[in-house]
C-alpha cells in the first residue's frame, strides 16, 4: 500500500499537482460563481459547504480526465512521452484504476448529500465517460485531431453547466438570461484556444505527433486561434461591463499584446512556442477578471 502511495505521489507531482490544481478549481468555480451573481447585483453570498464541494467537484473531475487521457493516449506515450509516469512504470494503471475509482465515488456521495445539483454532476460525469471512451468511436475519433476536438473539447462547457445550475438554484435566478448564457461560454473559449495552440508548431519542429500545424499549415492554425481569442474577449466584456468598465480596458490591452504575438509567430514560428504566450494571457485575462469580482465586492461593501 506505501508503494502504491509512493507511486501516485510521484504522478500527481509531474502530472497533476494536487495544491496547484486545487486552487485552480476554486478559482475556476469562484469566477463562474460571483460573475453570476454581481451580475444579478446579489453582493449577498451565503458561503458554505455546497461552494466547497462545487469546487471540490471540478478539481476531482479535471483529474480523472488527466488520468483517462493517460489512459487513453498509453501506446502513444510509450513511443513519444517515455519519461512521462505511467509509459514509465513508475506509477502503474492499477495504482491509477483505484485511487480515481475512490476520488470519483467520495466526489458522487458529497454531491448527493450535499448539491442541489445532484443531476447536473451526474451529466458532468456521464459526458466524461464518453469521452473516457472516445464516445464507442475511437477508430474515427482517435485518428482524427479536429474529430477530437469536437467530441471533447466541449466538457469545459458541461464542467461551467454543473457550476452555473448551482448558483441558480441556490440563489433562485433565471436559467436561461443573458449572463448565464456567456458564463457558460466564458472559460470554454479558453480551453479551446489552449488545446490548439499546443499543437502548433514550426515547420522544421514537426514529429510523428499530428499537431493542428501539420494539418492545416501554422499559419491557419494561428488564424483559427487569433479569432476565437477575440470571441473569447468579447463574452468578458459582456460579463465585466456592468462591474467595472477600467477592467474592459485591461482586457483589451491584453488581447492586443497576444494578437500581436500571433503576428510575430507567423512571421517567424522559431521565435517561441505559441501556447507559452496563450497561456501568458489566459493567466492575465483570468486574474483579471477574479480583481474585478474582489474589486467590485469590496466597493459594494
Amino acid at each position: 500500500m506505501f508503494a502504491a502511495l509512493k507511486r501516485l505521489n510521484i504522478y500527481q507531482k509531474e502530472m497533476y499537482p494536487i495544491i496547484s490544481r486545487l486552487l485552480l478549481g476554486y478559482l475556476v468555480f469562484g469566477e463562474i460563481y460571483f460573475i453570476i451573481l454581481l451580475n444579478h447585483g446579489i453582493i449577498d453570498v451565503k458561503f458554505g459547504i455546497q461552494e466547497l464541494v462545487c469546487g471540490f467537484t471540478v478539481f476531482s473531475f479535471l483529474f480523472w480526465l488527466r488520468i483517462a487521457d493517460d489512459f487513453k493516449d498509453y501506446e502513444l506515450d510509450c513511443r513519444l512521452f517515455k519519461e512521462r509516469p505511467l509509459p514509465s512504470g513508475r506509477v502503474t494503471k492499477k495504482d491509477l484504476g483505484i485511487f480515481i475509482t475512490i476520488l470519483i465515488a467520495i466526489t458522487l456521495v458529497l454531491n448527493f448529500i450535499y448539491m442541489n445539483n445532484f443531476l447536473f454532476c451526474v451529466l458532468l460525469y456521464t459526458y466524461g465517460s464518453f469521452m473516457a471512451v472516445w464516445f464507442f468511436q475511437k477508430h474515427k475519433i482517435a485518428k482524427s485531431l479536429p474529430l477530437a476536438l469536437v467530441t471533447h473539447n466541449p466538457v469545459q462547457i458541461f464542467i461551467n453547466l454543473y457550476i452555473v445550475s448551482f448558483t441558480v438554484i441556490k440563489y433562485q435566478l433565471p436559467f436561461f438570461d443573458l449572463t448565464n448564457m456567456l458564463a457558460l461560454l466564458t472559460l470554454y473559449f479558453p480551453a479551446l484556444i489552449w488545446e490548439v495552440s499546443r499543437k502548433i508548431k514550426a515547420p522544421e519542429e514537426e514529429t510523428e505527433y499530428v499537431t493542428y500545424s501539420k494539418l492545416f499549415g501554422y499559419k491557419k492554425a494561428v488564424n483559427f486561434v487569433f479569432i476565437v481569442t477575440w470571441i473569447d474577449i468579447f463574452t468578458n466584456f459582456a460579463l465585466v461591463w456592468n462591474l467595472n468598465k477600467w477592467s474592459v480596458l485591461a482586457l483589451l490591452l491584453n488581447v492586443l499584446w497576444c494578437s500581436w504575438k500571433f503576428v510575430e509567430f507567423k512571421k517567424n514560428p522559431t521565435k517561441y512556442k505559441i501556447v507559452t504566450k496563450v497561456e501568458m494571457y489566459t493567466y492575465i485575462q483570468e486574474s483579471l477578471m477574479i480583481l474585478t469580482i474582489i474589486l467590485y465586492i469590496i466597493m459594494h461593501r
